[in-house]
């Protein structure tokens, strides 16, 4: 039995890897990738999804969303994910077409003319995701649940307290949160602990495909760019963290992580807090679980999941 899916993404090396795992696993049936800015501008980000997909040999509908957060100027993740948004790598140009759907037309039509309701993977900003459910509150009823990528409950990578997803475009993620739709947090809380290590890099590596290689490069420099940034801490020397990865692995195989339901907020306006997701663990809001935050994840068994795909990617590409 096959699981619907509607991937919105930022592509991004992590997002790429999300793909990858997505792509090797038939049971989930992506009908449709959307795109925006984060991890870098719509332009890239769009161009990625599509040379990626082509490369992959696979034929799936690409949407472009919107170019800009509701009300905070756009920031992007260059430094992190470099000038074209996948480190040093570069995929053969694309053959697949953009839609001619925008993201927002497509996803609403998508869900609408489905006979079952469609899980929503999103491992970027949820500027498209917020504009669809402000401009048709019609399709909630169409979406199982929605699994993101996105927030911490616990310590940020862009503030002390705020995760870059939920930071990028803050009111998105409020009017997301507080649809009533079902919402599986995959934060920095668990990404942290979703890593490879240097030995793991070695394995993928030792496949010796070109996309492996493609892959392999990809995170070196993830891991080398990583180490550079404010928020450095020792554990960048020996761990590649696979945030986007999470929030596939989730749909696919929800055994291998642990979390727990909790009112979830987004800080729109503090001073030092912007783009916080406050958590609620303690329920002194009173207020009914809207989230459920996820905690930790059976690293090997999730990065077993991450090579095998890899290893099928290859055989599939040739």
């Amino acid at each position: 039995m096959t699981i619907p899916v509607i991937i919105d993404c930022d592509p991004g090396i992590d997002d790429v890897m999300a793909l990858t795992l997505a792509f090797a696993h038939p049971e989930l049936d992506i009908k449709l990738i959307t795109t925006e800015p984060g991890n870098q501008t719509q332009e890239k980000t769009i161009y990625n999804a599509l040379a990626f997909t082509s490369y992959m040999k696979k034929d799936i509908e690409i949407a472009r969303g919107l170019d800009n957060p509701f009300f905070r100027k756009l920031e992007i993740a260059d430094e992190v994910h470099g000038e074209n948004g996948l480190g040093d790598v570069q995929f053969p140009k694309p053959t697949i077409k953009l839609s001619e759907r925008t993201a927002i037309q497509a996803m609403k039509e998508t869900l609408i003319s489905s006979e079952e309701q469609i899980v929503l993977i999103a491992t970027g900003p949820l500027t498209n995701i917020g504009a669809l459910l402000l401009a048709h509150p019609e399709v909630k009823s169409k979406i199982k649940y929605i699994s993101y990528m996105g927030g911490a409950a616990v310590g940020g990578n862009m503030t002390p307290t705020s995760e870059f997803n939920v930071y990028v475009d803050p009111h998105a993620a409020e009017i997301v949160f507080q649809s009533g739709i079902p919402i599986v947090m995959s934060g920095l809380d668990v990404t942290h602990k979703a890593y490879v290590t240097l030995e793991e890099l070695n394995q993928i590596e030792a496949i010796d495909s070109d996309f492996a290689l493609k892959v392999v490069n990809m995170l070196r420099f993830y891991i080398h760019a990583a180490k550079q940034t404010a928020f450095h801490s020792p554990d960048f020397e020996s761990r590649i963290r696979l945030h986007d990865l999470c929030a596939v692995s989730y749909v696919l195989t929800p055994e291998l992580f642990d979390g727990d339901d909790c009112y979830v907020a987004v800080e729109l306006e503090g001073k030092l807090t912007a783009g916080t997701t406050v958590v609620d663990y303690a329920q002194q809001s009173g207020l009914p679980h809207n989230v459920k935050v996820l905690h930790t994840v059976d690293r090997e068994k999730f990065v077993e999941q991450f090579i095998n795909a890899v290893k099928i990617m290859s055989r599939q590409i040739g």
